[in-house]
């Protein structure tokens, strides 16, 4: 690589999302090398220089110029109270494509019902600044204190409560805890430095990483279907087709039979193709998508 090509350094998150991040990077057209021993992978872009870092801490290291951009979440924005620049949402998660929640989090026989309940309390939490504000505007007084991690045995173990990340509860529940309420929900950003932000060469490699990942993202959920149609069913088929925009119609080299394509929610592709053969649709294939721009 020349020693003075222009570089874009952006932080990805090492630990819980790492694995979905590089994934998820792979769907976009980039091919991210992890070595277990370096905090820095290769990537098959001679324009970026990755760095791995915990997600608690990226937006202080995009804050401050050390990194031009990184992956996080919008919890640790806010724990940090980082000025950075919001380029994208990114809505993915350690195990599903949605936001997380951040919830206050208690024994299943304890007698904290409410928020109110925790006045006088002692909750451990790792995002310590988030949980006491929401206290604070529920006028509630309790002393928070920060968790080093294994922050659901602390609950058990003679804390009150406690502020904890859930994606799908499970956690919570093999623990014995109960739900008292949702801190915050936390989706997972694309941030920038605002002086990078501020210069063009940067700004534009970054709105287009953006673009692949939110394509990649989009198309995670979205299949594509091809289908052979006859002239004489093509109204009933297209009749049962739900799509982004209209399906794509062209004729195929006999002039009775169409070929039409769509994307499509993968979700309902069970409930649509039996419905789609009965409407007359012949040659049906389902395809996977990497992206998906709008």
């Amino acid at each position: 690589m020349e020693k003075d090509k222009p570089r874009l350094k952006l932080g990805l998150p090492k630990g819980s999302l790492q694995d979905s991040t590089v994934r998820l990077f792979k769907k976009a057209g980039f091919s991210i090398g992890i070595n277990e021993r370096s905090y820095f992978p290769s990537i098959d872009d001679d324009e970026i220089e990755v760095i791995l870092l915990r997600a608690q801490e990226m937006s202080r290291y995009v804050e401050d110029g050390v990194l031009d951009c990184g992956i996080t979440g919008r919890d640790w924005i806010l724990e940090n109270a980082s000025k950075v620049v919001m380029v994208e949402e990114l809505v993915y998660a350690k195990q599903s494509m949605r936001p997380v929640r951040w919830v206050i989090a208690v024994p299943q026989d304890s007698k904290v019902k409410k928020v109110k309940d925790l006045q006088g309390k002692r909750v451990a939490t790792e995002l310590v600044n988030v949980t006491k504000e929401y206290l604070k505007k529920n006028k509630v007084n309790a002393k928070v204190e920060f968790s080093w991690g294994a922050t659901e045995v602390k609950a058990i173990i003679g804390i009150d409560a406690i502020v904890e990340i859930t994606e799908t509860g499970s956690s919570l529940r093999a623990n014995k805890l109960r739900e008292v309420a949702t801190v915050c929900e936390s989706t997972t950003q694309l941030v920038a430095n605002r002086k990078s932000w501020m210069t063009p060469w940067k700004r534009d490699k970054i709105e287009n990483l953006a673009l692949l990942l939110k394509g990649a993202i989009v198309a995670e959920e979205k299949v594509g279907l091809k289908m052979n149609v006859n002239k004489d069913d093509l109204k009933s088929v297209l009749g049962a087709l739900p799509a982004m925009k209209k399906p794509t119609v062209s004729h195929l080299s006999d002039p009775d039979w169409y070929d039409v394509d769509t994307i499509i929610d993968e979700r309902v592709v069970k409930h649509l193709i039996p419905k789609l053969k009965k409407a007359g649709a012949r040659g049906i294939i389902e395809y996977p998508l990497n992206k998906v721009i709008y």
